[in-house]
Parts: C-alpha cells; structure tokens; sequence
C-alpha cells in the first residue's frame, strides 16, 4: 500500500471511531462515568432513606402528640421545643 492511500484509511477509521464514539459516548477501556452515575443514585438513594427515617420519626411523635392525654402532650411539646433549640444553637 502507498503512502496516500493509508493516509486516507488512517483518517477514515479514525473518523469512524470518532462518529462511534460521539454516538455511544463511549470513552475507552478506561470508562468509568456509568460507574459514577451509580455511586451518585446510591448516595441518592442513601440520602432519601435517611430523610424517610426522620420523616416516620417525626410522624410518630404527632401521633403520640395526637393521642395523648392534654398533660402529655404539653411535656411533649415542651421537650420538641427544648430539642429544636438545642439544634439550632449547634
């Protein structure tokens, strides 16, 4: 083969891939975006898990608010109080 001739094929392998590449977004043996999409949803999904537990926490506290009797439920409030105060002064 002459020298033009694999000039030519080296670009038009190299403009394949290229299209490929663009097309696939595939970047390599070396590619590990999908791999931080993935640490990314579990940290995600980690984070919401923790914000359900707080939330059903929280649930729990009104409906113990809810059924109490009136002396109960004023300590009770007392004690949210006390803690939210507590938090913010952290």
């Amino acid at each position: 083969m002459s020298f033009w001739p694999a000039i030519v094929l080296i670009v038009l392998i190299a403009s394949i891939f290229g299209y490929l590449k663009e097309r696939n977004k595939f970047s390599g043996p070396g590619d590990n975006r999908l791999a931080q999409e993935n640490e990314a949803l579990l940290e995600e999904r980690r984070r919401d898990r923790e914000e359900i537990d707080e939330l059903r926490d929280r649930v729990a506290v009104l409906e113990r608010i809810a059924t109490d009797p009136a002396r109960r439920t004023a300590d009770e409030i007392e004690k949210l109080r006390d803690d939210s105060q507590s938090e913010r002064n952290r």
